[in-house]
């Protein structure tokens, strides 16, 4: 009993590492091409842009892909923060 009990504990460990491993690849692949996009129409990127990159969630990152298509400025794409 407590053997199977362990066991369903690393096996919910391993899902729950690889969930998160997978989330977090996610976030740095959307991060890079954003990264990408923003040099391509803006040039190089200040620091302070760099770190918003490195440091936002998917959702933020969504948000300012979304609007890198209308903006006509770095500022407007990241006016929300």
């Amino acid at each position: 009993m407590l053997a199977n009990r362990i066991e369903a504990w690393g096996r919910k460990s391993l899902e729950d590492g690889l969930k998160e491993g997978l989330e977090e690849g996610i976030r740095r692949g959307q991060a890079q091409l954003l990264r990408r996009q923003l040099t391509s129409r803006f040039g190089v990127l200040p620091k302070v842009i760099h770190q918003y990159l490195d440091q936002a969630d998917t959702t933020e990152l969504e948000q300012w892909a979304d609007n890198i298509l209308e903006a006509s400025s770095l500022e407007h794409i990241f006016s929300s923060l």
